[in-house]
């Protein structure tokens, strides 16, 4: 009878009967154009679900690093989050794929493995609990630090930080005699600050909004790690939503991801130019050294997925995707 009443009174005064809150935690800034973006999606969803549905962001880094998120997530305290794809490596390590150390040598060459592999890394992510809308690329990570590095012994020995779970970074990282520092986001700007870690690998635009430029003098332009991020809704919460509210959520998310996905390489170019405006030098990655350090990364990679730490067959067939499109590029160029 109370039910019944609640839904009368719903009715009557023209609100929902029964709304569905997603509670979405992220380390980005509120204030940051990300944020606003979000926001305005929320809004419209809200809008176009008459209320039915609705999603509250919590941004900063309020509620934790990713593994906290993820906990919080468990005991539904909160729905999803943003992640990169080291969060949520356990949950589906494939993600990893396209993060693998200098596997692209450009954005347009990942834009194409992205175009044969994409959907089939959401459909993993799903399977594994997790319903996603795309994924949005920053580019990528160039090398930061207090000292030039443009040879492979600048790299040796220097402590360089590694995000929580990013067990691939770490093996990498060693590979290069590197001393890899496993560190949440939240805390790597004391690192820097401190002199906990030497090294970051990172977009530019990243480093901006979080800070970290302020902590380096260098930076040094390679296409070290191509890097992307997602939101990631846990699918019992989204499952709860109809099937017409969800083809609504799934429309505004998809495009609002699609935008962040074109508009981010130009803020991250955008990004480089502003570091070297406020005082950080760029320096050249030396080209015989440059190969020397691929040589390294790649037979890291390779034993990772020999050891199971991805799938060895989806790994071969971004390879296979990377060759295609260098074939092609050059028969084009000839």
């Amino acid at each position: 009878m109370k039910k019944v009443l609640l839904t009368i009174a719903a009715l009557l005064i023209g609100a929902p009967a029964f709304a569905v809150t997603l509670k979405i935690a992220t380390v980005t800034p509120d204030g940051s154009q990300w944020m606003k973006d979000m926001r305005a999606s929320a809004s419209e969803i809200k809008e176009r679900t008459e209320g039915r549905v609705l999603i509250k962001y919590y941004g900063g880094g309020v509620k934790g690093d990713d593994t906290k998120v993820l906990g919080q997530i468990r005991i539904r305290q909160l729905q999803g989050g943003a992640f990169p794809p080291s969060a949520l490596a356990a949950q589906y390590s494939d993600l990893n794929l396209y993060g693998m150390p200098l596997v692209f040598d450009s954005v347009e060459e990942a834009a194409y493995v992205r175009s044969q592999m994409d959907a089939r890394l959401q459909k993993g992510l799903e399977e594994a609990g997790f319903v996603n809308f795309g994924f949005a690329t920053s580019g990528f990570a160039n090398i930061m630090s207090a000292t030039p590095v443009t040879t492979l012994a600048d790299l040796k020995g220097k402590r360089v930080w590694v995000p929580e779970g990013d067990k691939i970074s770490y093996a990498s990282m060693e590979a290069l005699q590197l001393n890899p520092v496993t560190l949440p986001l939240t805390d790597v700007l004391t690192g820097l600050q401190t002199g906990l870690i030497d090294i970051i690998a990172i977009p530019p635009i990243v480093a901006l909004v979080l800070q970290w430029h302020t902590k380096v003098k260098y930076v040094t332009k390679v296409p070290l790690v191509y890097t992307f991020g997602f939101m990631a809704i846990d699918k019992k919460a989204f499952d709860s939503i109809s099937d017409a509210d969800k083809a609504i959520v799934t429309e505004v998310m998809t495009r609002t991801y699609k935008n962040f996905d074109k508009v981010n390489l130009a803020d991250n170019q955008g990004a480089y130019e502003a570091l070297l405006k406020s005082g950080i030098e760029a320096v050249k990655f030396d080209d015989e050294e440059f190969v020397k350090v691929r040589n390294l990364l790649l037979a890291s990679n390779l034993k990772q997925g020999v050891d199971g730490a991805f799938s060895l067959d989806l790994y071969r067939e971004m390879l296979q995707h990377i060759d295609e499109y260098r074939s092609e590029h050059v028969a084009a160029s000839e």
